[in-house]
């Protein structure tokens, strides 16, 4: 099995108004492993209960009533966050930039080929898992920081700031023994085992 074609874990949903087509990319992401959810119109997946796991949607342009760019935009508007790949007969340039520009994985031209779409649906899921994958280090992160006293987060701030221990010292108006006891602790904490650590802690903590 190639790489493109290799399962990863979650859920395909399908939103394709043309039951060939939907029928069709259903068996043929069910036949490499994928669980797979069909549905025929926007409301039909909206409806769908969510799951704790990665998903993605393969989803087409142009259906009666809600587009699928129409569809992309209420996605966002719901603050629901789902890879998109898109799927069209009728795509234009101006249509997949667009779709692109608003974060779609990939815009696939009907009828798409097989190695194409399973690509597609695997970057899809790993880019989600690796999205997730990042807040929650982020949340971590965070909620390292927060553990810290305010005395503590000043210290940090003129470490990461790159002050020594007697300038940190000289600008709380602490001994500098103190600063030393309060950076030991702070390193401690966020789990840091260098002052660079701390300082690209520091800037993903801005992020």
């Amino acid at each position: 099995m190639t790489r493109e074609s290799a399962v990863v874990p979650g859920i395909v949903h399908v939103l394709d108004d043309d039951s060939s087509v939907r029928v069709a990319i259903t068996r043929l992401l069910s036949a490499v492993g994928y669980e797979v959810r069909p549905h025929a119109n926007a409301a039909s997946y909206l409806l769908d209960p969510t799951s704790e796991g990665p998903s993605c949607l393969v989803l087409d342009v142009r259906m009666p009533g809600a587009s699928g760019l129409e569809v992309q935009d209420a996605l966002a508007r719901l603050k629901i966050s789902v890879p998109i790949v898109f799927l069209t007969g009728h795509g234009d340039i101006p249509m997949s930039v667009q779709a692109m520009r608003a974060g779609a994985v990939d815009f696939l031209t009907k009828p798409v080929k097989r190695e194409a779409l399973l690509a597609a649906v695997r970057k899809a899921l790993e880019g989600q898992m690796a999205t997730r994958a990042d807040r929650a280090q982020h949340q971590e992160l965070k909620a390292r920081f927060e553990s810290l006293t305010v005395r503590e987060r000043e210290v940090f701030d003129g470490v990461v700031a790159g002050k020594l221990n007697k300038q940190i010292a000289a600008q709380l108006n602490i001994a500098e023994r103190t600063v030393k006891a309060h950076r030991s602790q702070l390193m401690e904490k966020m789990q840091a085992q260098s002052v660079a650590e701390l300082v690209r802690q520091a800037e993903n903590l801005r992020k």
